[in-house]
């Protein structure tokens, strides 16, 4: 059903709107055997979806009408898995039935609960709210759901992932069993289906989502970086991207905490959010990025779920996705509403293979790129200069006497040098990353100065898990609270490194190692009994002028045996024996 087909109320909301045709979800749920039915639609983040249940329900609100009753019982029921979502979604369904007299209430953690108590026994038409906040009103009497026609389940694995499932079912077992169900959900899981079998009858199935399963408005972005220059490759990014909003993921909230402190430092207006914040807190920043008071936004995976930023344009992955899943829900924060986006994942060089893995089994095709130089980031600050001063503008009078005034004290060239100046002194600098040269390692008959009695020790990387100079040095001087100066030799093979460290320090290296080892460490230092193996004399040949090895040759059968000690010969022993 297209909008001219929506009911008259609907339709002139979404005119409004500017809506000129439905997306693939708002069509698919309109279409004449969906009507009436419960559905499960799997649809990507920022795919119009919000308005696609809102459209799906409006017959049964309004059952011919173009007005809504007397607000009593709820009719329809909304759960979102986060405050932000059901805020998002309770402002969508706002103006989508504006012009059907409906009031709409809204239910979440971290507001005021006897005001939304009060709210409810006032009556109202639309119900929106988190799993823990509806529960609660449902066992106090406030929400009673006896009336309910309609209960959509927004982004149903979330809420599962998040630990919603007892909440879910005790709020669906108190709805009438003829309500319709309508269950979105970006992934199916098994329990998302059990979840479908358990309270929904004959569900129609509706799938948008593409096979590439990324957004096709979003550029995937890979970058190898050594582990310690994971926050440089974050600076560079937000510096050579300029992004009107930008969202950094990270893991933890310790993380979150770090990195929005080093930002804000270097001179970037960037906000927070994770779970110490209040609800008061995050609005605040919400608003911040929204009013453009803030840029960069650096989060939690579940801080950010529902969150709708129209400017957001870059997210960067600061710290690697648990799974493709969680990459997706990411990412989806842009490209949104045919806006193009971009979405970079900053890789440390041991986890490639896993990025790698992760990429392939989503179908995302990612471009491995480098991360951004400083000159690349000030030829970028300087076309977008110039693109800003050669741009028309509407100069007053007093600007025109001011410049005059200008000219008659400065050249031309030392006017347009301030300017720049002016604007580049209100950037944050960028970063040096780390050379990519750690230095050959000396030769075994002249050790490097201080490392004429040294210790070897093992770390348990290889050439198989992408061991480099470039990451491991920075690596061992973080754990072993040691300066690069400090490091010897560096043996790279194909399960393990080898590296070298004064004898006088040995001690003091070990036991900075051991006091900055964590539980889900993936590296392991040891040291060695003795000093390995030199190389063998052929490989030290290896790479002088003109050198060419012999090619290795097969024994024939017929080749006579060579002698085995002054002139004995050595019997091959009889196998048919």
């Amino acid at each position: 059903m297209p909008f001219s087909q929506l009911p008259p109320a609907l339709g002139a909301a979404v005119a409004a709107r500017g809506y000129a045709a439905p997306t693939p979800v708002q069509a698919a749920v309109l279409e004449a055997e969906a009507h009436g039915r419960d559905l499960v639609v799997s649809a990507q983040t920022g795919s119009g979806k919000t308005v696609a249940f809102g459209l799906a329900m409006a017959a049964d609100l309004l059952a011919g009408e173009d007005k809504l009753g007397p607000a009593g019982a709820p009719l329809a029921l909304v759960i979102a898995p986060t405050r932000e979502l059901a805020l998002q979604v309770s402002r969508e369904l706002m103006w989508l039935y504006e012009q059907t007299g409906a009031r709409i209430a809204t239910c979440v953690g971290g507001m005021d609960p006897s005001r939304e108590r009060r709210t409810l026994m006032h009556g109202t038409h639309i119900v929106v709210g988190t799993p823990g906040r509806l529960r609660d009103h449902l066992e106090r009497g406030a929400l009673q759901l006896a009336a309910l026609r309609v209960a959509v389940l927004d982004e149903a694995d979330e809420m599962l992932d998040m630990g919603f499932r007892e909440d879910l079912e005790a709020i669906l077992d108190a709805t009438p069993d003829e309500r319709r169900t309508l269950l979105f959900s970006a992934t199916m899981p098994s329990p998302i289906v059990a979840l479908a079998r358990r309270y929904q009858n004959d569900a129609l199935r509706i799938s948008t989502v593409t096979e590439e399963r990324g957004h096709g408005d979003i550029d995937y972005q890979a970058m190898a970086v050594a582990p310690a220059d994971i926050e440089h490759a974050v600076v560079n990014l937000l510096r050579f991207h300029e992004a009107e909003t930008a969202m950094l993921f990270c893991a933890t909230r310790d993380n979150v905490r770090r990195l929005h402190a080093s930002l804000t430092e270097r001179g970037f207006a960037v906000v927070a959010l994770s779970g110490e914040h209040s609800q008061n807190e995050r609005n605040h920043a919400l608003q911040a990025l929204r009013d453009r008071r803030a840029r960069v936004c650096v989060a939690t995976d579940v801080a950010a779920r529902g969150i709708d930023l129209p400017s957001l344009s870059l997210v960067v992955h600061v710290e690697i996705p648990r799974d493709a899943e969680t990459l997706q829900h990411r990412s989806g924060r842009t490209g949104r509403a045919g806006k193009k986006g971009t979405a970079v994942l900053i890789v440390p060089y041991p986890r490639r293979k896993r990025v790698e893995a992760m990429l392939r089994g989503a179908r995302i095709p990612a471009r491995w790129v480098p991360v951004p130089s400083a000159a690349d980031i000030r030829e970028a600050d300087s076309a977008r200069l110039m693109s800003v001063l050669l741009a028309p503008v509407e100069a007053t009078e007093e600007d025109r006497a001011l410049a005059q005034r200008l000219l008659a004290e400065r050249s031309p060239e030392d006017i347009a040098a301030a300017l720049v100046q002016v604007h580049r002194s209100k950037l944050p600098e960028p970063e040096d990353l780390i050379s990519g040269d750690a230095g050959p390692p000396p030769g075994p008959r002249e050790p490097r100065p201080g490392f004429e009695q040294s210790t070897w020790m093992r770390l348990n990387i290889g050439r198989s898990q992408n061991a480099d100079p470039r990451w491991i040095l920075p690596l061992l001087c973080r754990r072993g609270h040691v300066s690069r100066s400090e490091i010897g030799a560096i043996r790279i093979t194909a399960r393990e490194t080898l590296f070298e460290v004064p004898t006088a320090i040995a001690a003091r290296f070990m036991d900075a190692v051991r006091r900055t080892a964590e539980e889900a460490d993936e590296f392991e230092i040891l040291p060695m009994d003795a000093a390995p193996r030199e190389e063998s004399r052929r490989h030290r040949r290896e790479g002088k002028p003109g050198y060419a090895p012999k090619p290795y040759r097969t024994p024939g059968r017929a080749e006579a045996p060579k002698p085995h000690r002054k002139g004995t010969w050595r019997a091959k022993p009889d196998r048919a024996k």
